[in-house]
């Protein structure tokens, strides 16, 4: 399912048609701080488009603030012309209070003026956009 990679900040145990896989995981740069500064900022809400088997062990190890108020998983998303979409309308609150961060345009196709585009990431170690983006999370907290 995954190679190795030896330098895997976690690595999950995750059981596919009876087998274990192991999922080498890295963290991209400043996640922590980004968690962190918008858990005291935000209700902070998990909503990916991988299966839970897989995103939930993650973010368990990634969420050591308790950021995370609910954690929304495939089955959550709409499928819509061969894209898992994030129905914004799912989360039971006001839209016009909602921030979508992800790298995926197709994902939140749905609401386009709630999203805050991020690069997709892989292994780039001198990645900030995180850590930028938390000055605009700051200043938007606040209107």
């Amino acid at each position: 399912m995954s190679k190795p990679i030896p330098n895997a900040d976690f690595i999950v145990p995750v059981e596919i048609d009876g087998t274990i896989h192991q999922v080498y995981v890295l963290k991209r740069p400043y996640v922590d701080e980004f968690l962190r500064k918008m858990g005291e900022l935000y209700e902070c809400v998990l909503f990916t488009a991988s299966l839970a088997k897989y995103a939930d062990p993650v973010a368990d190890l990634l969420d050591k603030w308790n950021v995370f108020r609910a954690r929304l998983f495939r089955e959550s998303c709409v499928y819509y012309r061969g894209n898992y979409i994030k129905d914004l309308n799912r989360l039971g609150r006001d839209l016009q209070k909602i921030v979508i961060v992800d790298n995926s345009p197709a994902s939140y196709i749905f609401h386009p003026d709630n999203a805050v585009p991020v690069k997709s990431w892989f292994d780039d170690a001198s990645d900030c956009e995180l850590l930028e983006l938390i000055p605009l999370f700051e200043r938007l907290s606040k209107v």
